[in-house]
């Protein structure tokens, strides 16, 4: 259609709901043909129960892959019908079981002809087709329940906003935003300390001037996050990956991870032999980037700062 070569695949939903509105429209013209009056939403329940054995409604839901919900309004729908017995109860009293009636007993054979006749339609819709559908939609469904189309969406929103995001030198005109984003972080659960203002009010001599870098990352050309490696005297460790921040409407974009891997990336060309930070637990995705990154926790550590419970260290050569 050319409603859905304009909209590609965006409109695959629909289009399978236009399908399956075609193909249940022909379904009650069918079972009409054979003298039935039964709805094709049905079938999954009355296929399950036609061998006489009475089930609950959750091993009738678990076996065609509905909802709870669901199967109660069909069982109820089809006992309307007089397809289904009244309830019969376990031993115990305690679960409704859900059987056909004589009525709905007496329809197998008829159905069984339809199910037969309707094999043979979809065999040679199949043998006309260049691709097999049954194949493609178990395929699918595996697939999908591996990863769902919103991961997949997510992921590909990812890789498309990763190309909007660069990573560019840090300018004296950077140094309000450098502040900003930090004291945004910060005051979101701890208070500023007198160490972070030498760094945030002083950049330039507190980081650049001894020794230290200040990476900016930008989404789609406007600053949006902020990281430094700070130079630090220690014969353990060469710089301190310190003071990522990325303003909260870019986040989720994975720009700190762009930021750290460009730190990272600055201290191996130095010949950095070994990278330090401290920070809070309760950061959870900074601490999980970090690991990802391959830092590694320190059993012992002294915080510089009064909200710091964790430092860690990466080993770069």
């Amino acid at each position: 259609m050319d409603f859905f070569d304009k909209t590609g695949k965006m409109a695959i939903g629909s289009r399978l709901r236009l399908l399956t509105d075609r193909l249940t429209a022909d379904a009650a013209d069918i079972y009409r043909l054979y003298g039935n009056d039964f709805k094709p939403k049905w079938f999954p329940v009355f296929f399950v129960l036609v061998g006489g054995e009475a089930k609950t409604v959750t091993s009738i839901a678990h076996e065609i892959g509905h909802s709870h919900p669901s199967v109660s309004n069909i069982v109820k729908d089809m006992k309307a019908h007089g397809l289904i017995a009244d309830n019969t109860e376990h031993s115990d009293g305690r679960c409704n079981l859900v059987r056909l009636s004589e009525k709905g007993i007496g329809m197998a054979a008829s159905i069984r002809e339809t199910c037969d006749d309707v094999g043979s339609a979809v065999d040679s819709v199949c043998r006309e087709a260049a691709h097999d559908l049954w194949r493609a939609i178990d395929e699918w469904e595996r697939l999908l329940a591996e990863k769902s189309l919103l991961q997949r969406v997510k992921e590909a929103r990812k890789i498309r906003e990763k190309a909007d995001i660069a990573v560019i030198p840090y300018e004296p005109c950077h140094k309000e935003l450098f502040k900003s984003l930090n004291e945004d972080w910060i005051k979101q659960h701890w208070e500023v300390e007198p160490h972070d203002l030498d760094y945030l009010d002083h950049p330039q001599e507190y980081i650049i001037d001894k020794g230290g870098f200040i990476f900016v990352a930008t989404y789609k050309e406007t600053p949006v996050g902020v990281c430094a490696l700070c130079k630090m005297d220690d014969p353990k460790y060469d710089y301190e990956l310190a003071k990522l921040a990325v303003c909260s409407e870019a986040q989720g974009k994975g720009i700190g991870t762009i930021l750290c891997k460009a730190a990272i990336e600055k201290a191996k060309e130095t010949g950095a032999k070994a990278l330090f930070l401290e920070s809070n637990t309760l950061l959870r995705p900074a601490i999980h980037t970090y690991r990802k990154l391959g830092f590694r926790e320190l059993a012992e550590y002294h915080p510089a700062y009064e909200r710091g419970n964790i430092q860690m260290e990466l080993i770069l050569k």
